[in-house]
């Protein structure tokens, strides 16, 4: 068993998750998908890596309280 079997895209996270790719990078860059790793101009996420509750919904802001 391979790595591609155990690491995906953001393309493949944006697709799972059902988000853009940019929110995807943007989430990474911000450090908000764990054990996201940056190869060159490419981040690559665990597979099975849950969605990052997103910040910017009532409920997340919610939840900070």
């Amino acid at each position: 068993m391979g790595l591609e079997n155990e690491l995906m895209t953001t393309m493949e996270a944006a697709e799972l998750w059902g988000i853009s790719m940019r929110r995807v990078q943007i989430l990474c860059d911000n450090g908000k998908v764990k054990g996201a790793v940056r190869m060159g101009r490419t981040w690559i996420i665990p597979k099975g890596t849950p969605k990052p509750i997103d910040g910017r919904t009532k409920a997340a802001k919610k939840s900070e309280q």
